[in-house]
């Protein structure tokens, strides 16, 4: 079978990195598609890449594995659904936007909302699997271990933090939390890692940078997979984002500034003075611990790192009773946006 990797946005690696590895181990053909954004940052240059959409379209895929919100309807293949984080509150997260064939979802609470969907539009169909970005958790859940063990040394320090915010303007925490996260850092005890979303506002990163700039103990990340720091991290600092519930399924605390989740089973705070005292009571006591297990059981409950697998398994099987779609079918306007979007040539055009 012939699958395509279909990339916007540098987050999309470490999702799909494992699915890609399971392609191989099964001799499948798969080709990598990246958006022009996406030039330079490809971590897997050896890998079957293309910048061109003219190229996927002549490929002439089995699959196409997507964790964005579009995927062009005149390119053949199982347009498939994999999502690229686990924030259900989040504007968008269950839009139907009709590109998509087949929803592979994360866990029970995000099955049930697109099953509701499904029995709507009638027009795709939804099957759980897992998120394979978290594949790790189960298979290298100790992976950084000796690394971390490394940082804390070299800073001489007790725990490691984790900052982590949204970029959206309207949600973001980015703005309110910088001063005291400057008092957070007065205590030595802590190594603070920072790492921003790719499209956070270049004044904030512009801030938090300085900032690290002035602290020991402070570091600005830049790899792009956060995984890392999420495996690294004793407690998350964040607001709305879907990292919270990636952290959340480590079993380890959080603690947000003014998240918009109507169900928070964590440490959401409203004043960002209290911050370096809600620190010290989730790292000492860990009030929470009990609550994160309707999270673990609700968002992800798989953790033995086969989801990539998974996937696999079940779109191999979905094209071998359901065959291969041709294209998908949507309204013009729908159409003309994704022409419009991929920059996809007249003459190759068809409605």
């Amino acid at each position: 079978m012939k699958f395509i990797l279909f990339c916007q946005y540098p987050y999309a690696f470490g999702i799909m990195q494992p699915i890609m590895q399971v392609l191989k181990d099964k001799q499948h053909e798969y080709l990598w598609f990246l958006t022009e954004n996406l030039r330079g940052k490809f971590p897997f240059p050896d890998e079957p890449h293309t910048f061109e959409i003219e190229e996927i379209e002549n490929y002439r895929s089995d699959v196409i594995f997507c964790p964005g919100n579009e995927v062009p309807h005149y390119l053949r293949g199982l347009k498939t659904q994999i999502f690229h984080g686990l924030a259900g509150e989040k504007k968008g997260h269950f839009k139907i936007r009709h590109y998509f064939d087949l929803y592979l979802t994360q866990g029970p609470y995000f099955t049930r909302r697109f099953q509701r969907l499904k029995r709507r539009h009638k027009n795709f169909d939804v099957i759980e699997t897992g998120w394979p970005k978290l594949d790790i958790y189960g298979n290298e859940r100790d992976k950084y271990g000796e690394e971390k063990k490394e940082l804390l040394k070299q800073h001489s320090a007790k725990k490691i933090l984790l900052y982590a915010p949204t970029f959206s303007p309207s949600l973001t925490s980015g703005p309110f939390l910088l001063k005291d996260l400057k008092k957070v850092a007065d205590n030595e005890d802590y190594l603070l890692l920072i790492k921003f979303h790719d499209l956070m506002s270049p004044e904030l990163i512009k801030q938090y940078r300085q900032f690290a700039a002035e602290r020991s103990n402070v570091i600005f990340e830049e790899e792009p997979n956060i995984v890392k720091f999420l495996l690294m991290a004793d407690l998350l600092i964040s607001d709305t984002s879907s990292v919270v519930y990636e952290f959340l399924l480590l079993d380890k605390p959080v603690i947000t500034f003014r998240s918009n989740s109507q169900i928070k089973l964590w440490e959401n705070i409203t004043e960002a003075s209290t911050l370096s005292d809600k620190i010290q009571q989730n790292l000492g006591k860990d009030p929470y611990a009990e609550q994160r297990q309707t999270i673990i059981a609700e968002y992800h409950p798989y953790n033995d790192g086969q989801s990539a697998l998974r996937m696999v398994n079940v779109v191999e099987d979905y094209v071998e009773e359901h065959g291969v779609p041709e294209r998908r079918k949507l309204p013009f306007v729908r159409r003309r946006k994704m022409n419009r979007m991929f920059r996809r040539k007249k003459k190759q055009s068809r409605s």
